[in-house]
């Protein structure tokens, strides 16, 4: 099959990974990094070692984007998440205990355990495996914040895969009408489950954004500082009732779509560990970042095994 010129080759969508590394992230941005990417690599050993039932899908290598939001984002803010939302979830509620309990089925889970690692909610925190479900809703609840004049806003987690479901440009054009308050964050991260992103979209999500007249930002780094000062006035304005705004990060899925079921080639998996903030961070500050690393990696272990201990949820 032959790709179209127009489409951007893998290399084009995430920077170079030779270029200077991201500043050191300040001490409770690194130290929630590092606990959802400990959290991550526990849920994999305890699915392989048969601890977890169900599916699980990582966000290995996408931490540093909720981690980034969190401090723009505002607790009367409404928050939807997708099937990789662990991240999502942790950097909104400082409950790792809850949400491990959640998918291994033990007493003290968030959502008795029945929601699993997919489907949460929580305090103002909805996950759904079905892609492209959460936008619509999102839409409605952004609706009603608007309505409230409180100026709350509606933040759904979407892929690029999800740009195939209809219900995505059903909600857009909804939001764009009643100028909703309403902030998209899309994790592109090349590759929707096994097909290559560049293989299966037309055209961009910045003009699918244009085609409904939604304001829409790029963003190709994991500098959290960055990230923050170049959303803090969009999402501002989003807040004030200027529209919904689409944040589109250039991202990489470093780990496989769900356990181990990785279908891409080799030099796509080292460009993703090439652009992974974790392994430059480490190359670029290898003292205080193996301080911080090793108190999470221990932290993580703690509330596995706390966690493990529990006794299982009734059914």
């Amino acid at each position: 099959m032959t790709i179209p010129a127009t489409v951007p080759p893998l290399e084009s969508l995430g920077g170079s990974p030779g270029s200077a590394p991201p500043p050191l992230p300040l001490p409770e941005d690194l130290e929630l990094l590092l606990l959802i990417r400990h959290f991550e690599r526990a849920l994999l050993r305890l699915f392989e070692a048969g601890e977890v039932s169900g599916t699980t899908h990582t966000c290995l290598g996408q931490e540093y984007i909720p981690v980034a939001l969190r401090t723009l984002l505002r607790a009367d803010d409404r928050i939807f998440s997708n099937h990789r939302g662990h991240g999502h979830f942790l950097a909104r509620h400082a409950d790792p205990h809850g949400l491990l309990a959640e998918i291994m089925g033990r007493e003290g889970a968030l959502c008795g355990g029945v929601g699993g690692s997919q489907h949460i909610y929580h305090q103002g925190f909805m996950s759904t495996g079905v892609q492209g479900e959460s936008l619509p809703v999102a839409v409605g609840v952004a609706l009603a914040l608007a309505e409230s004049g409180a100026g709350g806003l509606a933040c759904a987690y979407i892929g690029d895969g999800t740009w195939g479901e209809g219900a995505v440009y059903e909600a857009l054009n909804m939001a764009a009408l009643w100028r909703v308050p309403l902030l998209v964050v899309v994790e592109h991260n090349e590759i929707a489950q096994s097909t290559p992103t560049r293989v299966q979209m037309a055209g961009s999500i910045a003009g699918r954004a244009a085609a409904f007249g939604i304001r829409h930002e790029h963003l190709a780094t994991t500098d959290l500082t960055e990230i923050r000062s170049r959303l803090a006035p969009l999402t501002e304005a989003v807040r004030a009732g200027e529209g919904p705004l689409i944040a589109e990060f250039a991202t990489h899925r470093v780990g496989p779509h769900s356990k181990g079921d990785d279908t891409r080639t080799q030099q796509e998996l080292r460009h993703a560990r090439d652009h992974d903030w974790y392994a430059r961070l480490a190359a670029a500050y290898p003292g205080p970042f193996a301080v911080a690393d090793t108190a999470q990696r221990d932290r993580m272990a703690a509330i596995v095994a706390e966690v493990s201990a529990r006794p299982a949820v009734r059914s």
